[in-house]
């Protein structure tokens, strides 16, 4: 079995379910739920990695705060290795506030410990023994941004394959310093906003050909219109598959673990896509990126019951 290591940010989620209105400056709104958990899209991966049944090391930075105790613990408790998350009392754990409901979410973010990690501290001796790395967050991780086109570059000649997930630019920028990085990336998961942002076309099979670079597999997560690739340079999709959905907090996340779980098994394209999908779908079903979160047993009775 494939080891995994996943380098980025721990904070916590907030999570306030279902508004009544969004809130608007000056009013008060009211909402039915709420509901502390992990956060970050790396943590959530990870976590989805976990519970599908695939060892899992993170290294990341959190503060000696009590959220900081709340996520390792958590991490912990799901069997992760968490020996190599460097702990400060100079930086506090970042949190996330969700605004969420069934069609869709906002953020308010606190960065704090998120932007600390560095690429140079994930040294070739925490990458060896492993077979893969994944970063997400590449617009939020500050610090760690300027060096993952290195980073995965000395993944590589250690043998390990790659995966990126961009996140959203906070800025709006779309700061194009990411293609260089797909250069040295093996697996990239944008969503249909940052496929079209990044990939410079409002067309999302022309983003997909644009990113092209003859390396990278661009995976682009469509939300309830499903997911779409390149095979051989053709669009190949799968549709998303139908749930009654509480909470869509990490689904994208949740899709990263579950294609990187079939495709570290040498699955197709098509049902690496279709575990993707499931995971991400499934992990909707209650409050939080990780409380619902697929084994593998319910991911492929997913799969077989709608295929």
């Amino acid at each position: 079995m494939k080891k995994i290591l996943v380098a980025g940010e721990i904070n916590v989620d907030l999570i306030l379910q279902n508004f009544n209105t969004f809130p608007e400056l000056g009013k008060e709104v009211l909402v039915e739920d709420c509901f502390l958990t992990l956060g970050s899209a790396s943590l959530i991966c990870a976590m989805g990695l976990v519970k599908l049944g695939n060892p899992v090391s993170f290294v990341g930075k959190a503060g000696c705060d009590a959220y900081g105790d709340f996520c390792l613990e958590r991490m912990q408790q799901a069997g992760m290795d968490v020996s190599r998350v460097i702990r400060s009392g100079d930086l506090k754990t970042g949190i996330t506030v969700s605004i969420s409901s069934p069609r869709d979410r906002a953020m308010v973010t606190y960065l704090g410990a998120i932007t600390a990690l560095e690429a140079g501290e994930v040294t070739d001796e925490m990458l060896a023994g492993f077979s893969h790395l994944h970063v997400s967050s590449y617009y939020l991780q500050e610090c760690m941004r300027p060096g993952v086109r290195g980073l995965f570059a000395r993944a590589r000649r250690l043998g390990l394959t790659t995966s990126l997930d961009p996140g959203c630019d906070p800025s709006l920028e779309w700061r194009p310093d990411i293609l260089a990085t797909l250069e040295e990336t093996d697996v990239f998961f944008p969503n249909e906003v940052e496929l079209r942002a990044i990939g410079g076309r409002e067309d999302l099979a022309e983003a997909l050909a644009a990113l092209s670079n003859g390396r990278t597999l661009t995976v682009a997560k469509l939300g309830r219109a499903g997911a779409m690739a390149l095979e051989n340079g053709r669009p190949l999709s799968v549709p998303a598959f139908p749930v009654q959905a509480v909470d869509t907090t990490g689904a994208g996340d949740s899709f990263n673990a579950g294609f990187l779980h079939a495709w570290l098994r040498g699955m197709p394209l098509s049902d690496a896509l279709r575990w993707g999908a499931a995971c991400g779908a499934l992990s909707t079903r209650g409050l939080g990126g990780t409380s619902t979160q697929a084994t593998a047993a319910e991911a492929q009775d997913l799969i077989r019951r709608t295929s």
